[in-house]
């Protein structure tokens, strides 16, 4: 009868631990997916649409123009006996001034 109150004991002490355990976390719902970026825009340099800027000092507003009207990405000014990369990029504009800061050439690359 000992053994038995025990074993009753024992198992009632048990089912009050189990009972007062708290519960295992909900997992947690999925992330939604950030949205993917927009692609990066394509450009194509064409020269002849910068060549109005040819005897034009240089100023941010030509640069501007000559860089969208070339459909341009970006410009790179190069400057006499400046050195630069010889990395092509399809997407660029260059602009060459002489020392005044006139527009000497214009060429993509």
């Amino acid at each position: 009868m000992k053994t038995q109150s025990l074993l009753l004991t024992a198992f009632g002490a048990a089912l009050l631990l189990v009972g007062c355990a708290a519960p295992a976390p909900a997992p947690a719902p999925a992330a939604a997916a950030a949205p993917a970026p927009p692609p990066e825009p394509v450009y194509q340099c064409s020269a002849d649409g910068a060549r109005f800027a040819v005897g034009q000092p240089l100023t941010p507003q030509l640069e501007a123009a000559a860089r969208v009207r070339a459909g341009a990405g970006t410009v790179r000014v190069l400057k006499p006996n400046e050195a630069a990369t010889t990395e092509l990029n399809g997407g660029r504009l260059n602009l060459d001034v002489d020392a005044r800061n006139r527009v000497t050439d214009v060429r993509c690359g």
